[in-house]
């Protein structure tokens, strides 16, 4: 006999940790604003949660080219303005910040030596423009995992996933091996590794779904399937996992994140009190309190989750 019984999921409450300081909101159109908010002044939408070895967390904003900084007494520092969209970060294991930027591409910002602008690791691939990248992770081995997603979605299901394995030395412009690992995507957006780091999963936006992709020994992936679908007018977006195999999953539309077990289910959701638009999320290093970005109202939240976030294979 088939049990069909259905447990709601517990909701968790976020609060807010701290805000877009009022010095670094000067509201106006530019072009990121006319393409995606036609009409309005944007002051910010922040994306890419990234906690340093210090417990630091970076975030970046993607209208104006900013990369901040919040220390752990909630100061904010603009480390780094330039030319360019930045849509997520991730440490890299030589404690540099690597940076999906949508116009230009995987980039590179060497923060522990006080760099101010990034530089191009991987701006094309052969002679062909990226859509416009969006989010990437690290495995164990220092490869990094990209979504390239442009303005793809059910209408052009194009969108790809790259793995780059750089050249031992990332100064190295371009230098490495770029693979396409999956491709026909409808929309890629947040990609993570689980903890084994034998599976990856994409935020697969414009379908509401979250791919899971298992990882052969040869470094393919195959049987590729969805893991888990929602709804709503927009779709998962940046994801993050624990150490007992739960995927947290930000949704643009519904105001908060899914937390999903093992099998796929939900079990919780954290709830913004923005009740607006929560982007990406991180788990502080070592702790069961995840950080989420609430992008329109330039807000960092947080929440207490039942478990600790995994270690960051590059924080390993």
């Amino acid at each position: 006999m088939w049990n069909l019984s259905f447990t709601p999921p517990q909701v968790i409450q976020a609060r807010v940790l701290t805000r877009l300081p009022e010095a670094f909101r000067k509201p106006r159109r530019n072009d990121w604003a006319d393409a995606n908010k036609p009409g309005e002044e944007i002051a910010s939408f922040l994306e890419g949660p990234t906690f340093d070895r210090e417990g630091r967390l970076y975030v970046c904003d993607i209208p104006y080219g900013r990369i901040f900084r919040i220390s752990a007494d909630l100061e904010w520092t603009l480390v780094a303005q330039y030319d360019g969209w930045p849509n997520g970060t991730a440490l890299h294991r030589d404690g540099s910040l690597w940076i999906a930027d949508y116009r230009r591409g995987l980039l590179r910002l060497d923060v522990a030596n006080g760099a101010h602008e990034p530089a191009v690791l991987l701006g094309h691939r052969n002679s062909e423009s990226f859509k416009g990248v969006n989010d990437l992770t690290f495995d164990a081995h220092g490869c990094c995992y990209f979504t390239d997603q442009g303005q793809t979605g059910l209408h052009d299901p194009s969108g790809r996933v790259y793995r780059f394995s750089p050249s031992p030395s990332v100064e190295d412009r371009g230098g490495g091996r770029l693979e396409l690992l999956v491709a026909g995507i409808p929309s890629p957006n947040g990609v993570v590794l689980g903890p084994t780091g034998r599976v990856l999963f994409i935020a697969v936006t414009r379908a509401n779904q979250v791919w899971r992709c298992p990882i052969l020994a040869d470094g393919s992936v195959a049987k590729v399937g969805a893991f888990r679908t929602f709804f709503g007018t927009s779709g998962p977006d940046g994801m993050a996992v624990d150490v007992d195999h739960r995927l947290v999953v930000a949704h643009a539309s519904l105001g908060g994140a899914f937390v999903l077990n093992a099998r796929g289910e939900v079990t919780h959701f954290v709830k913004s009190p923005e009740g607006s638009t929560v982007t990406n999320v991180a788990y502080r290093p070592g702790t069961s309190r995840l950080v989420m970005t609430e992008s329109e109202t330039g807000t960092i939240l947080e929440a207490d989750l039942p478990g600790p976030g995994m270690t960051l294979f590059s924080h390993r």
